[in-house]
Order: C-alpha cells, then structure tokens, then sequence
C-alpha cells in the first residue's frame, strides 16, 4: 500500500517540476528580449523577469526536483525493481534512469542560465534558448515512453520515433522565426 502512495506522490512532483522546467526557459527568452525595449522599460522587464523566476525556480523547479528525486528512489527500492535493473526485463528502466541523469544535468544547465541572467548576463539568443526549451519536451516523450511502454519498446523505433520529434520540434522553431520576423 505505502508503494502507491510513494509512486503517486513521485509522479505528482515530476509534474511540478516539468512545470518548472517548461516555463523557466520561457521567462529566460522573454527575459533576453527584453533586451530589445528602450529604456527605462529594459530595466522594469528585467526586474519583472527576475521576479518571476526566483519563486518559480527555488519554490517550485528545486524542490519538485529534489521530491522526485527521492520518491523515485524510494519506488524504485520499496518496487523491487533494483533487482531486474541490470537484467534483460530492466533494461527499459535502465534506459529510464540514464535520461533521468540526463534530465538532471539540462536542470542544472537551466540554474546556470538562471544564475547568468539574474546577475545581467545574457549569453543566448532568445532562438537559442527557445531550442533549449524543447529538450525538456523531448525528454518526457522519452521517459513516459519507456515507463508505459516498458519492454515492448523497439530501440530502433524509439530511436526513429525521437529523432522525428526533434526535427518537428525544430521545424516548428524556424516555422515561427519566420512568421516573428515577418511581424516586424
């Protein structure tokens, strides 16, 4: 019984934090755009930007992420499932697990950004982190996929099925360059 409990709160947390990491790039574009105002409306968007983004990445992006984390860990000893990780029948898990890890990184890659623009560094252009956005997206198709697909998956397939998506989710990102810069 404990085990749903567990899985149902770990499953609520990967939520908010996909929340988090939905929209966290969002305020960073807008952010890096508001480079393009005349003053003093740079300065008040900025300021504006920067106080969206703390509550939403150190109440809600960190701690969802840290909750998951330790939810995750907790199903996957209270679930047994340690036991056929490294067997033939995990290896969906263990694929899991390795784009979790990769997950984590793109979140420690999102504090970074956070870090720089908080303190009035821009590094991107809002085209680069609107890409940078889409990797979150890529990444749950991914991660749902193998947990509800579990060994039915085709590696192949999978592969074919993700490569698709970026390049839709890239098509889509050109596809409204072109209509933005047509709007100026």
């Amino acid at each position: 019984m404990a085990y749903y409990y567990l899985k149902a709160v770990h499953i609520i947390f990967v939520v908010t934090w996909f929340a988090g990491l939905f929209y966290m790039p969002r305020l960073f574009i807008y952010n890096v755009e508001a480079n393009e105002q005349p003053q003093p409306a740079q300065d008040l968007l900025h300021r504006q930007f920067t106080k969206m983004m703390k509550p939403l990445w150190y109440g809600i992006t960190w701690p969802s992420a840290i909750i998951t984390l330790i939810m995750g860990l907790s199903v996957l000893l209270k679930g047994g499932w340690i036991q056929i990780l490294f067997k033939p029948e995990g290896f969906w898990l263990l694929l899991k697990l390795i784009l979790v890890l990769l997950l984590y990184a793109y979140h420690y890659s999102l504090h970074r950004i956070f870090k720089q623009q908080t303190a009035g560094i821009y590094k991107y252009t809002s085209d680069q982190l609107r890409m940078w956005n889409e990797v979150a997206t890529i990444f749950l198709v991914a991660i749902v996929m193998l947990v509800v697909v579990k060994k039915e998956i085709s590696v192949i397939w999978g592969l074919v099925g993700m490569l698709l998506l970026i390049f839709i989710l890239m098509l889509a990102i050109r596809i409204y360059k072109r209509i933005r810069n047509k709007g100026k």
